[in-house]
């Protein structure tokens, strides 16, 4: 058994009990508590049990401590070989990622990790393995997830222009209301399902190919949609067409959902039957238009996406009842949700100035 290998004494116990409590790191703070009660007379296998180790790891630490002091207790994990891209090639590489391939000269729409693996060797003359060519778009901030679509004729600047003006709009519209009158904020849409529905993931064993029943034929219907995020309420209605007069038939029905003596402010898209001027608006209510080609500013678009993925995907709907069954559940699902309806429709551009 060997010996107790001696402390170096330039460090009292009450001086690392000092750094134990300023310490940020809780491995160095346990292991100067049991080198301070080494040097206060104790036992070193007690010692030892203070900082959850036993003896030998101590006497390990306590090497450390005086070859280093108590910077010397810090973990020194090691870093691994050296990365074979400079800084400079890696933020070319983001570049890179970030822009997309161009299909007429790399051949493909979006980058695959054997995409880039080739195009690593042929940019910079360093040739990794596919799978670690994963593990580098990891390290650079990337991950493998779904794109938004987006209409290529969508104008960004328009896009952000209305989201930072979005309070003189407003004030535009309800200008000639009480002061302090209380504002509701609605987002409106329409969604069509019906029996050629759709398969979203789900989860299965790893290397098994799970089936889910398709539909091929086209019996359906629309849901309009609408909800108040900031209120946690909604209103919809299961309709056969989408016209003018289906959608006087929602906008009396948000009408009714708004709050006494309130006012509702209704965001929507440019649609036909929308814009035209044979909709007759209720008296509560006011209504601003989106900018062309930009469902993104409008939640209701994300609550289509949570009502397919949690209770009308992967389904067969035998007739146009069991549509209707399966639409005016799945609403009513949503709306026992007010939280869920905060979640997914609040928007920091939205809520200004409201009560």
């Amino acid at each position: 058994m060997p010996g107790s290998v001696r402390l170096r004494q330039d460090y009292c116990s009450a001086a690392l009990r000092r750094l134990a409590s300023r310490s940020k790191d809780a491995n160095q703070s346990r292991r100067l508590l049991s080198l301070a009660a080494v040097l206060d007379g104790m036992n070193r296998a007690d010692a030892a049990l203070i900082g959850g180790m036993d003896r030998q790891t101590l006497r390990d630490w306590v090497h450390r401590f005086n070859e280093a002091g108590p910077d010397g207790l810090f973990e020194h994990r090691a870093v691994g070989p050296r990365s074979r891209l400079s800084q400079e090639q890696k933020a070319e590489l983001v570049t890179i990622v970030e822009t997309g391939p161009n299909p007429e000269v790399d051949g493909v729409v979006r980058w695959r990790r054997v995409d880039l693996q080739r195009v690593i060797k042929e940019r910079f003359g360093v040739q990794y393995h596919e799978r670690h060519v994963g593990t580098l778009l990891k390290k650079l901030g990337f991950s493998h997830i779904s794109a938004r679509p987006r209409h290529p004729g969508q104008d960004a600047a328009t896009i952000a222009a209305f989201k930072k003006a979005s309070p003189r709009p407003l004030k535009a519209h309800i200008g000639h209301l009480p002061k302090g009158k209380p504002i509701e904020i609605w987002f409106q849409d329409e969604a069509r399902i019906g029996q050629k529905n759709g398969i979203v993931r789900l989860w299965a064993k790893r290397g098994t190919l799970p089936r889910q029943p398709a539909d091929q034929r086209y019996r359906n219907l629309y849901l309009f949609g609408a909800i108040c995020p900031a209120k946690g309420k909604g209103a919809g209605l299961a309709l056969p067409y989408a016209d003018t007069f289906a959608m006087h038939l929602h906008i009396d029905e948000i009408s009714r959902h708004v709050q006494r003596g309130a006012h509702a402010v209704l965001l929507l898209d440019r649609a036909g039957w929308h814009t035209t001027e044979k909709l007759i608006v209720p008296k509560n209510m006011t209504l601003i238009f989106l900018p062309s080609r930009s469902p993104e500013l409008n939640p209701v678009e994300n609550v289509w996406q949570y009502l397919r993925q949690n209770w009308l995907s992967n389904r067969v709907f035998d007739n146009y009842d069991a549509i209707i069954d399966a639409d005016c559940q799945a609403w009513n699902n949503l709306i026992d949700k007010p939280e869920t309806i905060s979640s997914i429709g609040m928007r920091k551009w939205e809520h200004i100035g409201q009560s």
